[in-house]
């Protein structure tokens, strides 16, 4: 298991497994009971289950011959860290552009007077 900003960005990047991580975030699910909430097959999902393992985003509990399936959400903190960068960039982007926009209307009421 590769807990990475890469495994955990391949993890989320498919539509179905960040669904699958919306229903683990309210209930531990066996992969039976997460097949019936989707229109694909069992085999489809354990695939999917096994990606978002592998980004250490789920872990499987053996109980019986059943396995169990829970949200195990740290990982995401270094993608949490990794976006912060472009957070911090986009803020600082959108501050100048406020700055310009507010120079130019200034530049045009001068003009109109």
């Amino acid at each position: 298991m590769n807990s990475g900003p890469q495994s955990v960005f391949r993890a989320l990047a498919d539509p179905t497994r960040r669904q699958i991580l919306m229903h683990l975030a309210q209930e531990n699910l066996a992969i039976s009971d997460i097949a019936a909430r989707f229109d694909i097959t069992r085999t489809a999902i354990n695939k999917h289950l096994t990606i978002l393992e592998e980004g250490g985003l789920i872990q499987t509990e053996v109980i019986g011959r059943e396995k169990r399936n829970r949200l195990s959400p740290e990982p995401l903190s270094s993608a949490f860290e990794w976006l912060g960068f472009f957070e911090q960039f986009w803020d600082s982007k959108l501050a100048d552009l406020q700055r310009e926009v507010a120079r130019d209307m200034q530049k045009r009421r001068e003009t109109e007077k």
